[in-house]
C-alpha cells in the first residue's frame, strides 16, 4: 500500500477557541437588517398580551439565514449558536418551531407578506442605485428595461413520512405540490402557496391567489410594466381571461402562456404555407437550426371563443427520443414536434423593445420561462424546499415562508454587495456557500471591538470584505 504521508505528525483536537464557522452568514443577516426586514418581521409577529423571551421576528430571520447556509430541519438552527459571539444569542429548536407555527397562520402570513413587501421596496431602491443598476432582463439581445418579469410554476416536494396535507402526486409520488411565483429579474421568490400533493396543475383559483400575492410584493413603481409567464401545465381559460384583464390605464400587463394543442389547432398548423415558417432564435439572438416559428392567429378556429387581442405562435422542432412515444398522428406524419404559445403581446410588440412583435421574439421570450426551473425551483429546493421538516401543516407553511425569505436575503446580498463580481453576482446557492457563506474566521477582541478575521489567502476574501462594507454603508429604511 502506498504511503502518502500527508497525515504524518497530524493531530486533530476539539479544543480550538475564538473560531467562527460559516462566517459569511453575517452578510445575510446584515442584508436583512439593512433592508428593514428584521424589524418589520418583529412587528408583524408580535402578539398583544404576549412577551416571548426570544423575538419571533429575529427567530424567523435567523431560520432564514440558517436555511441559506444549508439547514434542512429546525434543529439545524444550532449552527447559528456557533455564531452567537457575532450575531447574538441564537434561538433554540423549540423556539424556532413556535415561531414557524405562529408564522404559518393565515393572519400572520398576510402580516409577514406586508413586512416583506416593505423590505423589498427598500431593497429594490438600493439595488437600482448600485453601479450595475436594477437587473433588467435581456432576451435575444434586447433589454426589457422597465419590465418586471414574473414566472409562475409548481413543483413537487416529496414527503418521506406521513405529514399533514401530504397526498399522492401526479408523478406517482407522495408529498406536496406548492405553487410559486418568482421574479426573473432578481431570482426572489415573491409568493408561494403550499398545497397537497394531489392539487391540480392548472387550478385557476390557486394561480390567481399566487399571482395577486406576487404582484403585491412588487414595489408600486415597478408594477407599471409586468410580463407574466406560465407554462402549459398551468394554463386554463380562466387564467388567460384573468391575465388579459389585469392591464389598466396605469399598468400594462403582458403575458405568455403555454397552450394545449387540439385537433383544431393542428388543422391551423396544417394550413400554414411552407414559407410562413421562419427559423427560431436563441436567447443570444442567434439563428436556430431545425427549429422554426410561425404565427397562426389568423388560422385559429378557436380564436372566437377567446378574448380579443390574443395571438398564437406555433413552434416546430425535430422530436427527440423521449418525445417519440407521445407524438400525435399528425406529428408522426410530418416528422415535427409542435408547441403553441398564447400571448397578448400586441402586433406593435412590447413597448420600447424594438422587434419584439415578431413571432420569433415572442417564442424565445416564452421559452426563457424555463429558467424558473433553475433560478427559481432548483434554488428553492437547495434552500429549504427539498423537504418540509414538520408533521404539522401550519409549521410547514411557516417553513415555506422562511425558505422564501432565505431566497430574498441571498438575492439582496448578491445584488447589493457582489454586483461587480462576475463570478458571484449570479451565483447559485451552492456556489455562494462554498466560496462565501461557509468561510471560516477567527473572532478577536481589541479596544472594545469585535474583529472577525478572515484568512487573507482565501480566494474570495476581498469579495466578502467588499460585500460587508457595502451592506454596512446602505441607508436604513425611512
Amino acid at each position: 500500500m502506498q504511503d502518502i504521508g500527508w497525515d504524518h505528525s497530524l493531530k486533530v483536537t476539539g479544543d480550538g477557541t475564538g473560531l467562527v464557522g460559516h462566517a459569511g452568514a453575517v452578510l445575510l443577516r446584515k442584508a436583512a437588517d439593512q433592508a428593514g426586514l428584521t424589524g418589520w418581521l418583529s412587528a408583524a409577529l408580535r402578539k398583544a398580551g404576549t412577551s416571548p423571551v426570544f423575538d419571533r421576528g429575529i427567530a424567523l430571520a435567523s431560520m432564514a439565514v440558517a436555511i441559506a447556509l444549508g439547514a434542512t430541519s429546525m434543529s439545524d438552527i444550532a449552527v447559528l449558536a456557533h455564531l452567537a459571539p457575532v450575531l447574538g444569542t441564537a434561538p433554540s429548536g423549540p423556539t424556532i418551531r413556535r415561531a414557524l407555527e405562529l408564522a404559518g397562520t393565515p393572519a400572520m402570513l398576510e402580516k409577514i407578506a406586508r413586512a416583506r413587501a416593505k423590505a423589498r421596496a427598500h431593497a429594490w431602491t438600493l439595488i437600482e442605485a448600485t453601479p450595475a443598476g436594477f437587473p433588467w432582463l435581456t432576451i435575444a439581445g434586447k433589454c426589457l428595461a422597465g419590465w418586471v418579469v414574473i414566472d409562475l410554476d409548481a413543483t413537487l416536494v416529496t414527503a418521506y413520512s406521513d405529514k399533514e396535507g401530504a397526498a399522492p402526486t401526479w408523478k406517482k409520488g407522495y408529498g406536496f405540490h406548492p405553487l410559486g411565483a418568482w421574479c426573473a429579474n432578481t431570482r426572489e421568490c415573491l409568493a408561494m402557496l403550499l398545497r397537497p400533493g394531489n392539487a391540480g396543475s392548472n387550478t385557476f383559483t390557486d394561480h390567481r391567489e399566487v399571482l395577486a400575492a406576487a404582484v403585491r410584493q412588487v414595489p408600486a413603481r415597478f408594477r407599471r410594466r409586468m410580463l407574466v409567464r406560465v407554462d402549459g401545465a398551468g394554463a386554463s381559460h380562466e387564467l388567460i381571461n384573468h391575465l388579459q384583464g389585469m392591464s389598466s390605464a396605469r399598468r400594462t400587463v403582458l403575458f405568455t402562456c403555454g397552450w394545449t394543442i387540439t385537433a383544431a389547432d393542428e388543422d391551423a398548423i396544417r394550413q400554414l404555407p411552407a414559407s410562413a415558417w421562419k427559423p427560431g432564435i436563441t436567447q443570444d439572438g442567434d439563428v436556430e437550426e431545425d427549429k422554426d416559428v410561425a404565427e397562426i392567429t389568423h388560422l385559429m378556429s378557436r380564436a372566437g371563443n377567446w378574448p380579443e387581442g390574443l395571438r398564437w405562435i406555433a413552434r416546430r422542432v425535430k422530436p427527440s427520443r423521449r418525445h417519440l412515444r407521445n407524438l400525435t398522428e399528425y406529428e408522426k406524419k410530418t416528422g415535427w414536434k409542435y408547441s403553441i404559445t398564447c400571448t397578448n403581446i400586441p402586433d406593435g410588440g412590447i413597448p420600447a423593445v424594438p422587434g419584439s412583435h415578431h413571432p420569433q421574439y415572442i417564442d424565445v421570450a416564452h421559452r426563457e420561462h424555463a429558467v424558473v426551473e433553475t433560478g427559481g425551483v432548483r434554488t428553492g429546493k437547495s434552500m429549504g424546499l427539498r423537504n418540509l421538516p414538520s408533521k404539522s401543516w401550519q409549521v410547514n407553511c411557516g417553513w415555506v415562508i422562511a425558505a422564501n425569505v432565505a431566497a430574498d436575503l441571498t438575492a439582496w446580498a448578491r445584488l447589493l454587495g457582489l454586483c461587480d463580481r462576475d463570478d458571484l453576482k449570479e451565483a447559485d446557492p451552492d456556489t455562494l456557500r462554498y466560496r462565501i457563506l461557509h468561510i471560516p474566521a477567527r473572532l478577536a477582541r481589541h479596544a472594545r471591538q469585535r474583529i472577525l478575521k478572515i484568512s487573507q489567502d482565501w480566494p474570495w476574501t476581498k469579495a466578502l470584505l467588499a460585500c460587508w462594507e457595502r451592506l454596512c454603508a446602505l441607508p436604513a429604511p425611512t
